[in-house]
């Protein structure tokens, strides 16, 4: 059995809206990470840089025409990158993305339904860009880290996400547990993934309405005892082969897909009875 994580008190933070990982500016690569994070325009933008030779095609064309919009500078990319085109001839500085604590996250969530993705232990940048993919696509209203044991927005979570972390607010709180008490007072229901829980899809429709905040672990550890025992509902995705777990970004778009279409449902069983 895991143990909880060390209760620890909150570290100092800047009296603003926002608190901004380090360092100030970073490159963002690749045509996904560079067009999503003009389109969102929550950082910084400092410079664009485009390999020579580039057509001003498709998306590249989009990502010059953002950035005269935005009245970026453009310059000429010399590096050649790997063997694999690692910038894929395009690379965007910025400032680091902004990072809400619970209560201004909660005052962006959208939408009627509310719904949150929250992580306990997934320290791997890829992992957590991957389940931002499948959270901005599902219509989640925002992400939510932990201080401790998650990684930092580098580059590499906006890279594997897309560029879809460009546009999903992400939240850091110091104690996961605390925070689902408190959006709990809020009027979450939390549905934790759980391969001891009862079926995903034995659940009642009603528990998919309302706000709701989906909670994954690491895949193997799983959601921590005390993380387990805080959320309301813990749910576990039938598994039919030798496989005994799936890839966190996996489980999470099993179960947000299945929110959606259960959400679905409901929305029109709703309209059915009027």
């Amino acid at each position: 059995m895991l143990s909880s994580f060390d209760a620890e008190p909150p570290p100092p933070r800047p009296q603003h809206k926002f608190a901004r990982n380090v360092p100030t500016m970073e490159w963002l690569t690749g045509v996904h990470s560079v067009l999503e994070a003009l389109r969102a325009s929550r950082r910084e933008l400092r410079r664009l840089e485009i390999r020579p030779g580039r057509q001003d095609r498709g998306e590249l064309a989009e990502i010059r025409r953002l950035a005269e919009e935005r009245k970026l500078p453009v310059a000429e990319l010399r590096s050649k990158g790997s063997g694999r085109d690692e910038n894929q001839g395009v690379r965007l500085e910025a400032g680091a993305l902004p990072e809400l604590d619970l209560e201004p996250l909660l005052a962006e969530a959208r939408g009627e339904s509310p719904w949150l993705i929250a992580l306990d232990g997934v320290e791997d940048p890829h992992n957590v860009g991957a389940v931002a993919r499948v959270a901005e696509a599902c219509g989640c209203s925002g992400l939510l880290l932990t201080r401790r044991h998650a990684p930092p927005l580098t580059p590499a979570v906006s890279r594997a996400s897309a560029g879809a972390i460009e546009h999903l607010p992400v939240g850091r709180v110091p104690n996961l547990k605390r925070a689902l008490e408190a959006l709990r007072e809020h009027g979450y229901w939390s549905i934790g993934a759980d391969a001891e829980g009862d079926s995903l899809y034995g659940m009642d429709a009603r528990s998919w309405e309302g706000p709701l905040v989906f909670v994954l672990g690491a895949e193997g550890r799983g959601l921590r005892q005390g993380v387990r025992d805080a959320v309301d509902f813990r749910v576990g995705i039938p598994m039919l082969g030798q496989i005994e777990s799936l890839n966190v970004s996996t489980a999470a778009a099993v179960l947000l897909f299945e929110g959606v279409r259960r959400a679905a449902a409901v929305k029109a069983s709703g309209s059915a009875s009027d």
